[in-house]
């Protein structure tokens, strides 16, 4: 097979995603809830909160004990398609500070697999402001690389020079729009192509509505728009066409 072919053959298989600039950077939004950063083959993740149902269990309140395995499952298969040189973990990967030392050993060790052969990065959430135990990756506060930065909360200033090229989670962002007489409410991206935020990526995580006054802090009013998740395909929209809750 000659190196064109292969190419062209990877080039097919890639899974498809919508094209949007952050800051000069063309960047890819997949309905996973990822971003892909094709130039430097970085995968970005918002909002884990592996060991949720574990940390609940703890005070008491008893959830379905599956939302570590659902996802991991999850985050292995859009690895798979994607074959990131980087991860990038924004923060809130583990519910509590203890969640990395409670992984059952069989998740522990998918998610091991999962960080072969890759630079991992865990960047400190609310959630989990300290690097995770017995697992491989560098855990930062934020990490710049070029005219992007990540990190997990937002800078609430809107317009700041600091907000130029940030991506984000912390919010968990959700968008609620109606249609042919329907309401329909999805985790969404949210972006005025300065800065980005993603939807939350674990299983038991929930939304938080972009009309809420959190976004006002970050997104100059009705001057931003919303890519929901769907079923292997975004639904783009403008600030106008949302509802709140």
């Amino acid at each position: 097979m000659s190196a064109l072919t292969s190419h062209l053959r990877k080039y097919a298989a890639a899974p498809v995603c919508h094209d949007i600039q952050i800051n000069g950077q063309l960047v890819g939004l997949h309905d996973s809830g990822v971003l892909w950063w094709p130039d430097e083959s970085i995968l970005v993740v918002a909002d884990l909160h592996l060991e949720k149902g574990s940390s609940y269990a703890r005070r008491g309140v008893m959830l379905p004990p599956y939302d570590t395995g659902a996802t991991l499952e999850k985050l292995a298969g859009v690895i798979d398609a994607f074959d990131p040189a980087c991860v990038i973990c924004l923060g809130d990967s583990f519910h509590d500070p203890d969640g990395s030392d409670r992984l059952p050993a069989p998740y522990r060790a998918m998610l091991t697999t999962l960080q072969l052969g890759r630079e991992w990065i865990w960047v400190t959430g609310n959630h989990d402001p300290v690097a995770p135990v017995r697992l491989c990756g560098v855990t930062v506060d934020e990490v710049k690389v070029g005219p992007l930065v990540f990190r997990h909360e937002p800078v609430e200033k809107v317009g700041s020079s600091e907000a130029a090229g940030e991506v984000c989670g912390h919010l968990h962002p959700a968008a609620r729009v109606r249609r042919f007489g329907r309401s329909i409410r999805r985790a969404c991206f949210v972006t005025d192509n300065t800065r980005l935020v993603l939807p939350a990526f674990g299983a038991l995580t929930g939304g938080l509505n972009v009309t809420d006054k959190a976004y006002s802090m970050i997104f100059r009013r009705r001057q931003f728009s919303v890519f929901m998740l769907g079923n292997d395909r975004l639904f783009p929209f403008t600030a106008s066409r949302v509802v709140g809750d």
